[in-house]
């Protein structure tokens, strides 16, 4: 069952290339897709960044 599961993942994730690797629209949906992910992720890292410089000037204010 386990076999037969990968084995569709494994030719799906084919499949699913070669119509991106033929397809231009399919290729630019495809780059859009990761270029929306990796600004999210650009943006949560620099809220996460300023959140953790807050957190420490207050430390650093509390000490001095």
């Amino acid at each position: 069952m386990e076999k037969m599961f990968c084995l569709g993942l494994a030719l799906g994730f084919m499949g699913g290339a070669l119509i991106v690797a033929n397809n231009y629209k399919a290729r630019s949906l495809v780059k859009k897709g990761q270029q929306e992910v990796m600004d999210k992720v650009d943006k949560m890292m620099d809220e996460r960044l300023k959140a953790m410089d807050d957190a420490g000037s207050s430390e650093a204010k509390e000490r001095a």
